[in-house]
């Protein structure tokens, strides 16, 4: 029998991996728990829903906090995921020093088709133990918005969020964060027209 282990690294070697170009500059990968896993490919609707929440959000949050794409955000459980979208605080440095940690993050998003299963098993549970408030995922394959709040602790070691509310794409929901700005999701799911 062979046995076989898993190489985890951590986010310094991560990183020293990807300043010496072990990466190829159009792989898409993150690291998840000290693992580097490889990102899914998106598909039309996916990347059409991303474009839409791109001009949508940068609308709203122009000058009041900063709109991330598809950039890092450092966890504390060798994690060091790459979400569609992130609304961080606003930094003197606008982040130079190093990427938004969740002390820094208002919302993260996970536009999700192919990703599904592992936008809901594997990023709760990780998005929760970092602390991040709100989560939402752009569920593409119910089209609906899941929008996860309040991170805790279950007892058996795990973690969750104990709200999740659902969101049609002709309904608005409010940003979090934002007591003034809200997004109408009609502007952002895919529409397919005859």
């Amino acid at each position: 029998m062979t046995i076989t282990t898993t190489r985890r690294f951590t986010l310094e070697e991560y990183h020293r991996l990807t300043e010496i170009g072990f990466f190829h500059e159009d792989e898409r990968v993150e690291l998840i728990r000290g693992e580097v896993m490889q990102m899914a490919a998106k598909g039309t609707a996916h990347t059409t829903c991303c474009r839409n929440l791109l001009r949508e959000l940068a609308k709203l949050v122009a000058g009041r906090a900063e709109l991330q794409c598809q950039d890092p955000i450092t966890l504390p459980s060798s994690s060091e995921p790459e979400p569609d979208f992130a609304i961080v605080r606003s930094t003197t440095d606008n982040y130079l020093s190093a990427h938004p940690t969740p002390k820094d993050v208002l919302l993260v998003i996970e536009i999700a088709d192919s990703s599904l299963n592992y936008d809901q098993q594997i990023k709760i549970p990780l998005y929760a133990e970092a602390g991040i408030i709100d989560y939402w995922i752009f569920n593409l394959v119910a089209q609906h918005l899941e929008c996860y709040s309040e991170p805790y602790e279950e007892l058996t070691g795990n973690f969750a969020y104990s709200v999740k509310r659902i969101f049609q794409p002709h309904q608005v929901v409010m940003l979090p964060g934002f007591v003034d700005l809200s997004l109408d999701l009609s502007r952002v799911f895919p529409q397919i027209t005859p």
